[in-house]
């Protein structure tokens, strides 16, 4: 029933490349050109922040960056499903700011297959939080909508509202990596009424971008501070440029 409901869409709609447009076999595919330019991250891997390192793939266990080897922190485990630049860079905007919530699902797909290695059973799910004026401003939380299909996939509960962010914090942009970490200290808090979801739990926090890793540092903090057993973290896109 499935199948003959996907043909008939298919038929109607027939299936075009998430970031051309072009023909391709199957819905949320990525033609053979735009495949080869989305820089997927693949190979040896810090283990903590998911940036691609050099080397041959599985080179060595639990291999850190070394921003890693000097930054503390506060995560357990860390990956990332593409690099942000190119391809990479111009699918993420388009899910951030072109609202292609179609993006969603096949990004969902590449993150697991990226955090394979650090998801666990009974691991909670849960995004990085948007304050409440940007969130009304944009509408969404790509992030939100990258976890709740994230969790889907991988058989893992989910919980949107597990953090919040009680006070806005400017954009990011432009900042040194010690501008980034002081402007997000503090904060990213547990929800009042979910705290008691946190507590003993593995749990994975879900963003769209990793840049410096401010923003993951600051929810890892709060999870943790609630009592998490743990915290990994996965990311859509990783940026590999040092700040």
């Amino acid at each position: 029933m499935a199948f003959g409901l996907q043909s008939l869409l298919d038929a109607v709609l027939p299936p075009q490349c998430l970031s051309c447009r072009a023909a391709v076999a199957v819905q949320g595919g990525l033609c053979p050109a735009c495949w080869r330019a989305t820089p997927f991250v693949a190979g040896l891997v810090c283990d903590a922040c998911g940036i691609p390192l050099p080397g041959a793939e599985a080179a060595a266990a639990g291999v850190l960056c070394d921003d890693c080897l000097t930054i503390a922190r506060p995560w357990r485990r860390g990956r990332a499903a593409l690099v942000y630049e190119g391809n990479g860079r111009r699918l993420v905007l388009a899910l951030k700011h072109g609202d292609r919530l179609d993006l969603v699902g096949p990004m969902a797909g590449w993150m697991l297959r990226a955090g394979e290695t650090i998801l666990a059973p009974g691991m909670l799910v849960a995004p990085v939080p948007l304050h409440w004026l940007r969130l009304a401003l944009r509408r969404y939380n790509q992030a939100a909508l990258l976890a709740a299909a994230l969790a889907r996939a991988a058989g893992l509960d989910h919980c949107p509202d597990l953090l919040v962010r009680p006070r806005r914090t400017a954009s990011q942009d432009g900042r040194s990596r010690a501008a980034r970490f002081a402007a997000m200290a503090g904060a990213i808090a547990p929800h009042p009424r979910r705290r008691h979801r946190i507590a003993g739990r593995d749990i994975l926090i879900v963003d769209d971008v990793m840049t410096s890793g401010a923003t993951f540092a600051a929810a890892a903090e709060a999870a943790l501070a609630a009592g998490a057993a743990s915290v990994s973290v996965l990311a859509l896109a990783r940026v590999a440029h040092r700040d």
